[in-house]
């Protein structure tokens, strides 16, 4: 090998091996692709959470709706209501 062959093998060497910095550190690199496999896998796993919560606030809606017995306990436990006749005990106040 003369001197203009080695000197032009070098250069390739050099440029491939550039090449393949871009290609896995790049912009738009390996490095960058797995990140953002990671990141579509961990919105998927989100989604399917979100869904869940809302069937469940859909049948919630829906009871809420037209089962007057749900209604009921709803107005008893969470509002604090009462019925028309039940009978209420007040105890000592907590200070």
């Amino acid at each position: 090998m003369n001197l203009r062959q080695k000197i032009l093998f070098a250069g390739a060497v050099v440029g491939m091996f550039h090449l393949l910095l871009v290609i896995v550190f790049g912009d738009k690199g390996l490095v960058e692709l797995s990140r953002l496999r990671e990141k579509e896998q961990f919105m998927a796993r989100q989604n399917e959470t979100v869904a869940g919560e809302n069937v469940s606030l859909y049948r919630t809606i829906g009871r809420l709706k037209n089962d007057p017995v749900y209604i009921e306990s709803v107005a008893r436990n969470e509002l604090g209501m009462v019925g028309k006749d039940d009978i209420v005990i007040l105890g000592p106040r907590k200070k």
